[in-house]
């Protein structure tokens, strides 16, 4: 499967590329926090960030305070799409 074929697919496929390079970035730790559905999943999912829900919030509100709490969860909704539509795309 290739480009964004289910919603969020982009996010996880950077969150695991960023992973493997050992990045800090919005998607892994994203990707960080989908890690134990993800593996279920089939994907192999690197050595996740640590307390990646505290992480990934601080990362936002460093660059969009007044917007962190909305963006927060529209990418944990994002994930969730992905997770519950990965299955059925394959």
């Amino acid at each position: 499967m290739t480009g964004d074929a289910v919603p969020g697919e982009d996010l996880v496929r950077q969150g695991l590329a960023d992973l493997r390079a050992g990045l800090e970035t919005e998607a892994a730790l994203l990707v960080s926090i989908g890690a134990p559905r993800l593996r279920r999943l089939g994907f192999d999912v690197p050595s996740p960030f640590l307390a990646p829900e505290h992480r990934l919030y601080a990362w936002i509100a460093r660059s969009e305070p007044d917007a962190a709490h909305g963006r927060y969860n529209a990418l944990l909704r994002r994930l969730v799409s992905f997770e519950r539509a990965w299955p059925c795309a394959r």
